[in-house]
């Protein structure tokens, strides 16, 4: 049973995600463009066109030196390098450069390989850019994480301190993971030094490190189970070693969970870190990335991307778009509203948002996995 202040904080709690949904949701914008070709709505001055289609199951983007845009997939198994060989900002072709692997969800890229990850293992293939019709054997960089395919699908990146990092989540809804779910790790992308960088975390299937302080930030997806509007995803801020984030003991403002309330008296919640930025109730919060372009006008300058890839299960569907978080000088969220949005009209779905990736003349990609596209977002006065 639950207890009087738990209860209370339950019901606070509600009531603040619902007035949230709805500001988040009936977010205006005077000057917004409600016209562009493909239904998406998008601030003035920005348009949104599409920079490759048919790339099945598109998931997880990074991009080479080169200029060569590896894409991952999950249910798919396949990762793709997609060429823009006249610099057009528009794909010439589409190579499929593995097929038949597991959930090859994440990508890296460092020092000419790309790294994939699957559900248990990292592998790497080597000098990539100038093999893409005969890829090289891939290398095993390191095999030990969980088999289990629930949550287990991973994103992927190289951080400033040139260590790789790879979430593990929990493979459940609500449940005691044990040490090696429900985490970020970290290892040297030999495979040497893994390491567990934060805990409590259910499952985060994206993060970036901010430019200007070099800390990581990511997105946390909420449990299911405790209705529409309870709890919220989360953008968490980790910038140092030994972060607990508080699953499965605690969601948002370090709520406890039901299922845990009679360790409600023994939760000692000064231990936990509280969300940055509360989000919305089951939006599914995916890709996140700073924007460090220089197309956009100067206010989105070092601010926070997400790809809301939407709710599965919940009786009003919310997500399927892209946010933006706005930071201020002391790098702490000020607000969070909808930047990319119309893959959701009503209840049909068009299309759903994976993944960011920031291009070199300061457009964006975001990735669509429901759609099979990859849509280029870009800017002019």
């Amino acid at each position: 049973m639950l207890g009087a202040h738990t209860r209370k904080n339950i019901i606070i709690r509600m009531v603040i995600s619902a007035l949230s949904l709805v500001l988040c949701c009936n977010y205006s914008n005077d000057n917004t463009d409600k016209t562009n070709y493909s239904g998406i709505s998008l601030p003035s001055g920005f348009k949104i066109d599409t920079y490759a289609e048919n790339v099945v199951g598109a998931r997880s983007m990074v991009l080479s030196p080169n200029g060569i845009l590896y894409v991952g997939t999950r249910d798919a198994g396949k990762v793709y390098a997609i060429l823009d060989t006249n610099n057009d900002y528009k794909a010439d072709e589409i190579i499929t450069i593995a097929s038949g692997l597991d959930m090859p969800n994440g990508v890296a890229y460092k020092d000419g390989a790309l790294y994939v990850a699957e559900i248990n293992r990292i592998i790497r293939f080597d000098n990539i850019d100038a093999n893409l019709k005969h890829p090289p054997k891939p290398v095993i960089v390191y095999n030990n994480y969980p088999t289990e395919h629930a949550h287990g699908w991973k994103f992927i990146r190289l951080g400033p301190d040139g260590k790789l990092y790879v979430p593990v989540g929990a493979p459940c809804n609500i449940c005691m993971p044990d040490n090696r779910h429900g985490c970020i790790t970290r290892m040297n992308p030999d495979g040497s030094g893994y390491e567990v960088y934060a805990s409590g975390v259910r499952n985060s299937v994206g993060f970036d490190w901010d430019p200007i302080t070099k800390e990581l930030w990511f997105t946390d997806n909420g449990r299911d189970m405790l209705g529409d509007d309870l709890p919220p995803d989360e953008l968490n801020h980790a910038p140092q070693q030994g972060m607990n984030f508080g699953f499965p003991y605690v969601y948002g403002d370090n709520i406890p969970n039901p299922e845990f309330a009679d360790q409600d008296k023994n939760l000692d919640l000064s231990k936990f870190t509280k969300p940055a930025q509360d989000l919305g109730p089951h939006v599914a919060s995916l890709g996140m990335r700073f924007y460090t372009g220089n197309m956009f006008p100067p206010e989105y300058k070092n601010q926070i991307f997400i790809a809301e890839h939407g709710s599965w299960n919940r009786s009003k569907k919310i997500g399927y778009r892209v946010t933006l978080v706005k930071l201020d000088s002391n790098r702490k969220p000020i607000s969070y509203q909808p930047f990319a949005y119309g893959w959701l009209k009503g209840e049909q779905t068009t299309g759903r948002p994976v993944d960011i990736q920031i291009m070199p003349d300061g457009s964006i990609l975001v990735s669509d996995d429901y759609a099979n596209m990859i849509y280029r977002i870009s800017y002019s006065k």
